[in-house]
């Protein structure tokens, strides 16, 4: 009975959330989670790696070892947590932190992503395999390493109704799952922000990481020419497959909309960046998850199905679905992608694809990253 830990720092950038579970034939069960909060002084080195006028290759060389050792941290807590001991794991799937990403072709640069997190060093510091790098290959064979937690939400919900998982972390991601489907009936794409934008106000704002609960946007008032602006923004109505991050929603976004709309209230910022999630889902459901999946059971994961607004502002443009989130299933909002990676990591270890190419173009399914071995330890 294998245990397996997913680790993912994501680009919401609050921590690096740590899942243990245990892998029984097709039954998987939650074993463990536990979230690092990620320091200021981290995420400033993560941003300032991201920013095409601030990166440095010193500066990204140095970082790749430093989150190697803070995603082993959160490693050895997770196992603590379990009251494991590292011998009983079986490996360990680290997404590592994404420092851009390049869906497509564009002005001579291929497409390519970069996540970094020194597997080597995690593998060192816990005495666990580790895969890692699992974009690159579905890349490689033409896809765009994005969204990769289909293959996991296959096999975990599919069921004899029909099922939309929406997954709000920094980035907005659906995953369809028809009745009874085949994975080959499986597709999945970015729908938009979730809580990047809403975040990067809220730390602008209020110097929070995050609107608790949504409370702060429940007080404002959504403007509708800003978000009818962001709404015209060519990505949220562009046809899957697609996937987009922080080269796009990003501090730049927020910085931008902030110098050209002076005068909007705080919280009118928070309501309308809230409304532009839901609206952007919204309309990527109609358009393209209806006509193929007549979901009437949406499942909330990620950070964002804490937001209470948020889940109201989906749940009022979506009146014809029952709207969930993980809890009801007997999982944790916040473990779903760390789940996934654990899962990805699993399959990658036992020689199966781990990839769903209706979800991210690739042409045909393949095995997902590199495998580091496990150090030798005392």
């Amino acid at each position: 009975m294998p245990y397996c830990i997913g680790l993912i720092s994501g680009t919401s950038l609050d921590g690096c959330d740590a899942a243990l579970i245990r892998i029984e034939g097709e039954r998987v069960e939650p074993a463990a989670f536990v979230s690092l909060p990620m320091e200021e002084a981290l995420r400033e080195k993560i941003l300032a790696s991201c920013s095409l006028d601030k990166s440095n290759v010193k500066l990204i060389c140095a970082l790749n070892v430093e989150l190697g050792r803070w995603f082993a941290e959160a490693a050895k807590k997770v196992i603590a947590a379990a009251g494991l001991s590292p011998q009983e794991i079986a490996c360990i799937g680290s997404h590592g932190q994404t420092i851009f990403h390049i869906a497509e072709d564009e002005e001579g640069y291929p497409a390519s992503t970069l996540q970094i997190g020194e597997a080597a060093v995690i593998a060192w510091e816990t005495g666990i395999p580790v895969v890692s790098n699992m974009r690159a290959m579905d890349m490689a064979a033409g896809g765009r390493g994005a969204p990769l937690v289909p293959y996991a939400e296959y096999l975990l919900y599919r069921s004899d109704k029909p099922r939309a998982l929406q997954n709000l972390g920094g980035i907005g991601n659906v995953t369809a799952l028809k009745a009874d489907c085949s994975l080959d009936d499986v597709f999945a794409f970015d729908t938009g922000p979730a809580n990047m934008i809403i975040n990067g106000l809220a730390k602008h704002f209020y110097g929070l990481d995050y609107d608790e609960d949504g409370r702060i946007a429940a007080s404002g008032r959504v403007q509708e020419s800003l978000l009818a602006e962001w709404m015209a923004i060519p990505y949220v109505a562009a046809p899957p497959p697609k996937a987009t991050g922080r080269e796009l929603y990003g501090a730049q976004f927020v910085e931008a909309a902030l110098a050209s709309h002076p005068g909007i209230k705080p919280e009118d910022w928070l309501a309308t960046a809230t409304r532009y999630t839901a609206a952007s889902i919204e309309l990527n459901y109609r358009r393209y998850v209806f006509p193929r999946c007549p979901a009437r059971e949406i499942i909330l994961g990620g950070g964002g199905a804490h937001n209470q607004t948020l889940r109201r502002d989906i749940a009022a443009l979506l009146p014809e679905c029952t709207v969930l989130t993980q809890e009801d299933l007997g999982w944790n909002s916040d473990s779903k992608e760390a789940v996934a990676f654990a899962l990805l990591a699993h399959e990658t270890m036992q020689g199966r694809p781990g990839n769903v190419p209706g979800a991210t173009g690739a042409k045909r399914r393949v095995i997902l990253g590199s495998i580091t071995p496990a150090s030798i330890t005392n």
